[in-house]
């Protein structure tokens, strides 16, 4: 008995003493690096992002008399985008709202602050790829659906005609390879296209003209497959200006 007693008490002392496991595994793990660390802490902070246009939006005002305002509403792909607009549109009032890896549920969010708010004449959506690649969360097309739709209302309904742009072509996220992208995008470019024909908004389709033979974005358009270049940006130009105008044809009949 007694040496079965000496053994066990010996493997206690060798379980006391050792490090857990876990705890070794987990602080062998490199630490997270110091933006992800505060983009993190943003997050749990202001999820929607709120703070970022706050002070833009007041320093903006309101429209002046006759001013077509158009506002942006997007992600990573409008943020850039907006550094053009004095170049690419100019004269033009053209706002842009976009926010770096946000999804539809963030922009619906800050919607009433950063467009309603700003009194447009149009507001051009372009959100749903970071929904896709999970940005937030697991998302599905019907959920992407019902925050891009509930942006379209909130407009309309405070007299904004509504651009919805499709998403354009990925064939796989960077940050998040192996989704396999292109089929959902393509699914809720329809979606998209056959909401706005029956609920009176303007559906502007950048994917046709991006796309390649996989449905993913065209080389010569993007660096990176996700996010537009110059020449990118150049093809949608005049695809969304077109998709303006056609939006301001339809509120000046409306009046």
């Amino acid at each position: 008995m007694l040496p079965s007693r000496v053994l066990l008490l010996s493997l206690g002392a060798l379980l006391v003493l050792s490090p857990d496991s876990s705890a070794a595994q987990a602080s062998s793990q490199p630490s997270p690096s110091p933006k992800r660390t505060a983009d993190e802490e943003r997050l749990r902070a202001d999820w929607a992002n709120l703070a970022r246009y706050r002070a833009d939006n007041a320093a903006l005002g309101a429209p002046a008399a006759g001013e077509q305002r158009v506002v942006f509403m997007g992600n990573s792909i409008t943020e850039g985008w907006a550094r053009y607009f004095p170049t690419m549109f100019p004269g033009k009032p053209y706002v842009g709202r976009g926010i770096g890896g946000q999804t539809t549920p963030q922009m619906l969010v800050r919607f009433r602050q950063d467009v309603i708010a700003l009194k447009p004449a149009v507001v051009v959506i372009l959100a749903g790829t970071n929904d896709i690649a999970g940005n937030t969360g697991a998302s599905t097309l019907e959920m992407i659906e019902d925050n891009l739709a509930s942006m379209a209302e909130l407009a309309q309904a405070n007299g904004i005609k509504v651009v919805l742009s499709s998403v354009l072509p990925v064939f796989d996220y960077p940050w998040r390879p192996g989704l396999e992208p292109a089929p959902k995008i393509v699914a809720l470019n329809a979606w998209m296209k056959q909401y706005a024909a029956a609920h009176g908004a303007v559906y502007l389709d950048y994917h046709s003209a991006m796309a390649d033979a996989r449905q993913g974005m065209r080389a010569d358009l993007a660096g990176d497959g996700v996010h537009p270049n110059d020449k990118g940006y150049g093809l949608m130009a005049p695809l969304v200006e077109r998709a303006i105008a056609e939006a301001l044809r339809g509120r000046q009949e409306a009046r």
